[in-house]
């Protein structure tokens, strides 16, 4: 199989994301919901499961060593240490936003946080709203 034409492990699928959110604990179900909400006011998208991971729009890319695929445009995952939300494409400086939001971590593209009540959510908003204008830029993002 050829870098181009490689499946991706993180595929879109059918699933449920009510249903997914169900199998989480207690206090992963009330972030999860929380999330829903914040990351469809600022996308005005509906969640799709890709995996473990909601999903909100998706964009196809193509690498310079020729390998392609879709991915989720910004989304989230519930992980036992807390809510990974997926929303940098890694393009921009986000440290304006970022000073703002309460405590996280940062990885490559993906913003760990340990506890969303700490988090001022308005902000998560506007980074998300960032992160997808960004990434428009380089990508065009599909909205369904």
């Amino acid at each position: 199989m050829s870098a181009g034409t490689q499946k991706n492990k993180t595929q879109k699928s059918k699933e449920s994301v009510t249903e997914y959110i169900r199998t989480l604990s207690q206090s992963e179900q009330k972030q999860a919901k929380k999330l829903l909400q914040v990351f469809q006011q600022a996308t005005g998208m509906q969640p799709s499961m890709w995996g473990t991971m909601i999903g909100f729009g998706s964009y196809h890319y193509t690498y310079a060593s020729g390998r392609e695929g879709d991915m989720f445009a910004t989304g989230f995952a519930m992980r036992k240490s807390g809510p990974t939300v997926y929303i940098m494409p890694g393009y921009q400086d986000y440290s304006s936003i970022l000073e703002k939001l309460g405590p996280h971590k940062l990885g490559k593209s993906c913003l760990y946080i340990t506890r969303l009540e700490d988090i001022d959510t308005t902000v998560l908003q506007d980074l998300i709203r960032a992160g997808l204008q960004d990434l428009g830029q380089q990508y065009p993002v599909d909205r369904t």
